[in-house]
């Protein structure tokens, strides 16, 4: 939430020149906004958990595909997988998406997204 924070409130010029060097419209940028701002704060405090978590795995799959393809199979100096973080964001969206709300969300038992 808070590299997404950055990205709405500071700059979101760079995720926009990656994103037309993609070949993909402009307007596909804002998806980022959701999907790294929004998604999250919804996550957190638990309301429709898992369209948020579907939301943000989506997000970092596109984040590795557009962003890091050069870098997905390759490892830092430490041995280190150099997608690593945004794989655990995306694998944990993915948990979360099948897994659920937890006990204290906002609208646990709401719908059949909860």
């Amino acid at each position: 939430m808070f590299h997404g924070f950055h990205k709405v409130f500071i700059e979101i010029q760079h995720v926009e020149d990656i994103v037309i060097a993609a070949g993909l419209p402009r307007f596909i940028t804002y998806g980022n906004y959701v999907g790294e701002f929004v998604a999250p704060i919804f996550l957190i405090v638990g309301f429709k958990t898992r369209i948020a978590a579907l939301v943000i795995a989506f997000n970092m799959l596109m984040s590795i595909l557009i962003a890091h393809s050069d870098i997905m199979f390759s490892v830092n100096g430490f041995g280190g997988w150099m997608i690593e973080t945004n794989m655990l964001y995306l694998l944990t969206a993915v948990v979360i998406f099948f897994a659920g709300a937890g006990k204290y969300s906002l609208s646990k038992g709401v719908g059949k997204w909860e």
